[in-house]
């Protein structure tokens, strides 16, 4: 399951695709803080785009990632299997996320890879919010059986979902099983982190 990703596009960028694509972008509690980031983890607060009142339209706001589930444990992921999201839905800005697999020979850490999409610097991740009595409005990352490029690296997988569905998503009277698949086999190139290949770093 993802639990680390990466957001290193800057805030001009982001506000600029969306206005490409005609979704307007309301920002309630003023410009959030988007500094490049190689890391985001579980618990750390990190931009989202939620869904307004009116259609094509969101709203940029920073937003914890997780909320503490019933046994304590951070609530980071969520099934989507069965299930419509008819509120609360968003979009997570990033432009990468990290799967880990067994050490390789020599190692004690788990090998990390990277993915990205093929066609765009950065994508939304399928996602929803809700309000915790302490914590505030928090976030989990939407998940799914794996596509052909994940599925290699791990049984389950995030949703990234590409430009031309982050409207759709937005707005909650799209049936998310419509939303929710897995991108073709080569979307999602995959990059060796650690430990780093010979010759390339």
């Amino acid at each position: 399951m993802c639990n680390d990703y990466r957001l290193e596009v800057d805030i001009a960028s982001i506000v600029e695709d969306f206005d490409n694509l005609k979704i307007k972008i309301r920002m309630p509690e003023g410009t959030p803080n988007v500094a490049a980031r190689e890391d985001i983890r579980i618990s750390e607060v990190a931009p989202i785009v939620r869904g307004a009142d009116e259609r094509g339209a969101g709203e940029l706001v920073n937003r914890r990632w997780s909320w503490p589930g019933q046994n304590g444990k951070p609530v980071y992921n969520f099934r989507s299997e069965g299930r419509e999201f008819t509120s609360h839905r968003c979009l997570i800005l990033a432009d990468g996320f990290y799967e880990f697999t067994a050490p390789q020979p020599g190692h004690k850490r788990k090998t990390k890879w990277l993915f990205t999409l093929k066609d765009h610097r950065w994508f939304g991740i399928a996602g929803i919010w809700r309000a915790h009595p302490e914590l505030g409005e928090a976030f989990t990352m939407l998940t799914m059986e794996p596509g052909e490029d994940v599925a290699p690296y791990h049984h389950r997988q995030i949703i990234p979902l590409t430009r031309d569905r982050w409207a759709d998503w937005l707005d909650p009277s799209v049936p998310a099983r419509d939303i929710l698949t897995a991108l073709p086999k080569g979307s999602l190139p995959v990059t060796q982190v650690y430990p780093p290949q010979a010759g390339l770093f």
